[in-house]
């Protein structure tokens, strides 16, 4: 496959299609203000990557109640008190060319008790993170939340939202046997395991308007998620045809699975050998260069979400474009490269905490 193939715009079931195949992966980076809203610096952040070429922009994880907080300064979606920032960077990311997401998060059992002022969440009780269980009731609201937040974004003028259903988050909290031992109709089987990722999306499909794009992103393995699981989950909700994207976290795209029952395959050729109906399919995890963006085409993805490689560059695809071979900045990088990128002191300081990635 030719480096050209990045750039050839990718359609969607719904709403207007990408015009390359350069997805800004979700990153957190604590610059938004206490109460959830809109900084200047997030926008900033996000605004220099749609005008640097990534066919869609896509928030920080979004938290859908203010008990379900992850970290210091996220990004807020859980009132309406959030809508004139949003309205203001979906806008921005219009005017500049890109799509737009806003990634619907909530923390879960890994809220931090201090953070939000109470015992944090679960689907069943966890001791390590000092979690209480939810009730049947609670549950429900958390589904209704996660919708809500949805439409608020239609309402802002995204084109979608993505659903964090990855990363031990309280979506896969609920899918996972190990954290989930719930014997309502939210435990148990998985299909009783998967009921809240797929009601909410049967509530966005009925409350948002008809072309807003709605994906979701979700762990292949860890976290106490099985693979095979997640295999069989993702055929599932292809066949189904109410998302438009699938975004697999990898953390590497090439690597093997951990469990020895797929040993010899990769992890990316276990999600790229199912029938997709028409539901498109990305992949993160260590794309770094050019050469490993158009290794996940060659390998059958449709797309690939940049995180790390977007917060060295703003600009990765513009750059492709003007040099296929380019070699991205080595680590560790400068605190001033950082600044240079739009990253907040906030950002760069939570950026250093990744061995090598920032220089002393």
């Amino acid at each position: 496959m030719r480096m050209s193939s990045l750039f050839e715009p990718l359609t969607f079931k719904r709403g207007p299609a990408m015009k390359n195949r350069f997805m800004l992966a979700p990153l957190t980076n604590s610059q938004s203000h206490e109460d959830g809203k809109l900084s200047d610096a997030e926008f900033h952040w996000l605004k220099m990557r749609a005008e640097g070429g990534f066919g869609l922009t896509m928030t920080c994880a979004a938290h859908v109640q203010a008990v379900g907080q992850g970290f210091p300064g996220q990004l807020g979606i859980f009132s309406d008190d959030h809508l004139d920032g949003l309205s203001k960077l979906a806008a921005a990311l219009r005017d500049a060319g890109s799509l737009s997401s806003v990634q619907l998060h909530h923390a879960g059992m890994r809220s931090p008790a201090d953070l939000i002022g109470t015992t944090p969440v679960c689907p069943s009780v966890n001791e390590e993170f000092g979690a209480r269980a939810l009730t049947t009731e609670e549950v429900e609201q958390v589904i209704e939340d996660f919708i809500v937040a949805a439409v608020r974004a239609d309402q802002a003028g995204f084109d979608g939202v993505e659903l964090h259903g990855a990363h031990g988050y309280i979506l896969c909290q609920f899918l996972s046997s190990e954290t989930n031992r719930r014997e309502d109709r939210f435990g148990g089987s998985f299909e009783n395991r998967a009921r809240p990722i797929n009601e909410i999306i049967q509530g966005i499909r009925a409350r948002c308007r008809k072309d807003f794009q709605l994906g979701l992103r979700l762990s292949p393995e860890r976290f106490g998620i099985d693979l095979g699981e997640m295999r069989d989950f993702a055929a599932e909700l292809m066949r189904a045809g109410d998302l438009d994207y699938l975004d697999m976290s990898l953390w590497d795209v090439f690597k093997e699975p951990k469990g020895e029952a797929f040993k010899g395959k990769r992890l990316i050729d276990l999600f790229t050998d199912i029938d997709r109906h028409g539901v498109r399919l990305g992949v993160a995890g260590k794309v770094a260069r050019p050469a490993d963006a158009l290794a996940c085409l060659d390998a059958g993805v449709d797309f690939v979400l940049l995180g790390r490689a977007a917060i060295l560059h703003h600009d990765f695809p513009k750059r492709m474009t003007a040099d296929a071979a380019f070699a991205p900045a080595a680590l560790p990088v400068t605190r001033e490269h950082l600044a240079t990128e739009g990253l907040s002191e906030v950002f760069i300081d939570y950026m250093s905490k990744w061995p090598g990635f920032v220089a002393d």
